[in-house]
């Protein structure tokens, strides 16, 4: 069985299909802001989905190796615990936002390209929907 970062790949899937605020459908539609990175001999994926995302990657996040993997390692385990219990909490938290769990496991070793993208989300997602969490997201 595979094990997938499904945050993006799923939720963020269909909570880009409902009506939020700033949302773009066509660059949604046209795919402008999608991020995909797969690889199988570890049975991961990461797919992100989220109007925006693409532009502030390439042109406000730090670029690729400013973090290192241990740091970006360390965030993404306290922002991922945070945020699975901020989904398993839909009457204090938006469900909108919060839609499923993410299954990243910290003994597994994702890689620097993961941990990074998956560290910048949590930096837009944070901006863009004006969400805290208690690991400032920071650039």
């Amino acid at each position: 069985m595979k094990n997938f970062i499904y945050v993006l790949l799923l939720g963020l899937f269909i909570y880009s299909c409902g009506s939020s605020r700033d949302r773009n459908l066509k660059d949604s539609k046209l795919g402008n802001d999608t991020v995909r990175i797969a690889n199988d001999s570890l049975e991961y994926e990461i797919i992100i989905i989220e109007p925006g995302f693409n532009l502030f990657i390439n042109s406000v996040a730090k670029p690729e190796g400013y973090y290192s993997q241990q740091y970006l390692e360390s965030k993404n385990r306290v922002l991922v615990s945070e945020y699975n219990s901020r989904v398993r909490q839909p009457q204090a938290y938006d469900p909108n936002l919060y839609l499923q769990e993410i299954n990243y496991e910290p003994r597994i070793d994702y890689g620097y390209e993961v941990n990074y993208l998956l560290y910048n989300y949590f930096v837009y997602f944070s901006r863009h929907y004006e969400q805290r969490f208690s690991v400032p997201t920071r650039i």
